[in-house]
């Protein structure tokens, strides 16, 4: 199937940053074709006016939790230990599997509907994200949750892990990683283990370090090294290895993040609203670290919605450094996209022949983008998401003037408010 994009505002790649034009984009099959100039043999089954819209590569939210999509507004306010132990984990005890598809899905919907067209989500519930993303049409990286004190190559989580990456081997939009939770609930001789069937297995590993102050001084305290020494030296870093928060981490624990090629991701909602602080973003940037963008889960941000990540990266980092260079426009958008890819070994993030047509586009109509005097600075400053009119993923259109053609939002609402009162967390339905 071909379609084409016609006269839209697009933003495209620029050297090491972007620019806005406008352009046809030729997409068939899962794939952007050609930009401006019809490919040979191109035959269009639909054309879009662009006119009216910004086009942008789709948002890619590089860390996540979509299972606790239902968990938003139960556990504010709290310190970290207490939102983890004393709310988060009880509720996920008495959780079924089932409620994790309904929860995903909803995640999915708020993502797409804020431009988002993929997700790496580390999950606890074994093939319902995974299921939900095959109905959705969204690109995710399925990262199942693991924990554990002892090595055993046998352990449940890592057979489930791996039989569930076997399972939906023939769906492109899905690709797997292993996830320990994190460097407190992982012991060496487990993250060694893991490790290695990473390696067997050519997986790469999706991992919490070093979110805030207590975990950083236990750390020191019961091992003598940072969360980041203490995951390195545990062989995690030998695979691609994708890092979530870092906050708390040297200079020299920047050295060897960008020394073994890791990806950071930075979460600023969640970070601020459970008071862990904010991750050195400019300083990780200029020690060669790949730095890219997430939300977190639902649970601890409150939404999933990375247009609002976008503006926070790009504001405190100004206020905290004192400076308005630190981090621009340019780079906050390219931590939304094409580092999320590179992090992700994805061949989106960004609109060229050849990258997969994973596309988000714009109402150039509205009130937060009008005037647009500059279109990348309106994407970090001014777009709160509600502009997104239509999404492609994949070539397939998933949302076209806001309304979704994969999934049905109402229903989801109803078994979402069904749920929310079997646990005790509904309020209003």
């Amino acid at each position: 199937m071909g379609t084409i994009i016609a006269n839209t505002l697009a933003i495209l790649p620029d050297g090491t940053g972007h620019a806005a034009g406008r352009h046809d984009i030729f997409i068939e099959g899962s794939d952007i074709v050609g930009i401006d100039e019809t490919p040979e043999g191109f035959s269009a089954d639909e054309v879009i006016d662009g006119s009216r819209r910004l086009t942008i590569p789709g948002l890619i939210n590089a860390h996540t939790h979509t299972y606790m999509s239902m968990m938003r507004n139960v556990a504010d306010d709290l310190s970290f230990t207490d939102w983890l132990f004393g709310t988060i984990e009880p509720i996920e005890d008495r959780m079924e599997p089932e409620d994790a598809y309904w929860a995903s899905l909803l995640g999915q919907i708020e993502m797409i509907k804020s431009g988002t067209t993929c997700f790496n989500d580390q999950q606890m519930h074994i093939g319902q994200t995974t299921r939900a993303v095959v109905e959705s049409g969204m690109r995710s990286i399925i990262c199942r949750g693991l924990v554990g004190g002892e090595r055993d190559l046998d352990e449940r989580r890592i057979r489930e892990a791996l039989r569930e990456r076997d399972a939906f081997a023939g769906c492109d939009r899905l690709t797997f990683r292993l996830g320990p939770h994190a460097p407190y609930s992982c012991g060496p001789g487990y993250l060694r283990g893991v490790a290695e069937i990473a390696k067997r297995e050519g997986m790469g590993i999706h991992i919490h370090i070093a979110e805030g102050q207590v975990e950083s001084d236990n750390m020191l305290r019961d091992h003598g090294c940072t969360p980041v020494e203490y995951v390195r030296d545990a062989g995690i870093f030998e695979m691609p290895t994708i890092a979530a928060h870092c906050i708390r981490v040297s200079e020299s624990d920047r050295a060897i993040l960008a020394e073994n090629g890791v990806s950071v991701v930075t979460n600023p909602a969640s970070n601020m609203k459970l008071g862990n602080g904010f991750a050195p973003v400019p300083e990780m940037v200029a020690a060669g670290i790949n730095v890219c963008l997430g939300t977190d889960g639902a649970a601890s941000n409150n939404a999933q919605n990375m247009f609002r990540e976008m503006g926070l990266l790009a504001l405190i980092h100004k206020g905290t450094h004192g400076t308005p260079q630190c981090i621009s426009a340019d780079e906050v958008l390219d931590m939304a996209t094409r580092n999320g890819a590179k992090a992700l070994g994805l061949n989106t993030g960004s609109i060229e022949v050849g990258r997969k047509a994973d596309l988000a586009l714009l109402d150039l109509g509205a009130p937060s983008l009008t005037p647009l005097n500059n279109p990348v600075a309106a994407l970090a400053y001014s777009a709160n998401g509600s502009e997104v009119t239509d999404v492609i993923i994949d070539g397939r259109t998933v949302m076209r003037d806001r309304e979704l053609t994969t999934i049905d939002e109402e229903r989801v609402r109803c078994e979402i408010a069904r749920i929310c009162e079997r646990l005790g967390l509904a309020q209003m339905v």
